[in-house]
């Protein structure tokens, strides 16, 4: 059986950590800044991780060898 591909856009979106969850980059902090508060870009810039149900089927389809 060959090898499984890994999904490339995927694997530069997501990272996994060593406990077994996905971690993520947040989005809207690239541009249009002026508009939105302190609170909200301080939050932006941590990142997020996937919930359980979804960190499944990342695991399982988009990042095999993860």
């Amino acid at each position: 059986m060959p090898k499984m591909k890994t999904k490339k856009a995927a694997a530069k979106r997501f990272t996994l950590t060593a406990s077994g969850k996905v971690k993520y980059k947040k989005m809207n902090l690239r541009h249009i800044l002026t508009k939105k508060s302190s609170k909200r870009k301080r939050n932006l810039r941590k990142s997020g991780f996937v919930n359980p149900v979804a960190t499944y089927a990342i695991k399982k389809t988009l990042l095999p060898y993860g």
